[in-house]
């Protein structure tokens, strides 16, 4: 038996190892080659720089000017946060609570926008955005990650909730609460890691997404991140050191966020998906 659990603790030690390693490799690649020029990132990438140009990273805040798009992803990011979450929970509420006549049709139906590819929408919405003249506009493109998003996040918040005692909620409608009483003074409090996952997953795509703001977006100024790191892509040539450069510095908003939250993303998703 102490062999057996001796066995087991020193191949999960190996898999843990490995999974690591291939977790920290890129991060700690792009960081090296952030510091090198494109003849020394493609021959030796994973080497240390035998110069160590730090003019990469005033090419990246300056010629691509990435603080600038960092702000302007940490707008959208938020944004389709605050929407999805809102909106999420109060669907959820209702899907898991509530027994109408159109809840369950409704969030079956809201369940297969999950198996609907994100971009077999970009046209349509592109037209739409043309049409009514929304290009350029961040609220347009809150609204369309906000929209992709919330199948998934009230998928995960319903089953949370159906896992959470309906006793509170009769002893709350007793003292005389409503429904959005019950739902702000006691759901979302006992929700809270479900609420963090569906944040920092929110977060992250509005953070990040690439497609729709090449389609959706034309003033330099309002490009996010992700569109700026295109900046260094020429016709002939693409100088990948300040490409990492800006990588380096887009993605410490995210570790930062990652880091402070990873545990109840861990648990909420595991609650969500197991207890729904």
């Amino acid at each position: 038996m102490h062999k057996n659990f001796r066995g087991r603790s020193t191949a999960m030690f190996i898999f843990a190892a490995i999974w690591s390693v291939i977790t920290i490799l890129p991060l700690l690649t792009t960081l090296l080659s952030s510091f090198k020029s494109n003849p020394e990132i493609f021959s030796s990438m994973l080497s240390i720089p035998k110069k160590w140009l730090m003019q990469n990273y005033y090419d990246a805040l300056f010629g691509a000017n990435i603080m600038r798009s960092v702000f302007n992803s940490i707008v959208l990011g938020l944004g389709t946060t605050v929407v999805v979450i809102l909106v999420s929970m109060f669907a959820s509420y209702v899907f898991s609570r509530k027994r109408y006549f159109f809840v369950k049709p409704l969030y079956l139906l809201f369940l297969t926008g999950m198996m609907l590819p994100v971009h077999t929408a970009i046209i349509p919405l592109s037209r739409i955005a043309a049409g009514i003249r929304l290009t350029d506009n961040y609220v347009y493109l809150i609204l369309v990650y906000s929209a992709f998003l919330l199948p998934q996040s009230i998928f995960l918040a319903t089953g949370y909730m159906n896992s959470v005692s309906r006793e509170l909620d009769e002893a709350a409608t007793i003292d005389g609460c409503g429904m959005v009483s019950i739902l702000t003074k006691i759901m979302l409090p006992v929700s809270a890691p479900i609420t963090s996952t569906i944040a920092v997953l929110s977060f992250i795509y509005g953070y990040s997404e690439l497609i729709f703001t090449v389609i959706l977006l034309t003033t330099r100024d309002k490009f996010p991140v992700s569109r700026a790191l295109m900046f260094f892509t020429g016709e002939r040539v693409t100088r990948m050191g300040p490409v990492f450069a800006a990588i380096i510095i887009a993605v410490v908003p995210m570790i930062i966020l990652y880091i402070l939250f990873h545990e109840k993303v861990q648990s909420g998703m595991v609650a969500g998906a197991v207890k729904g």
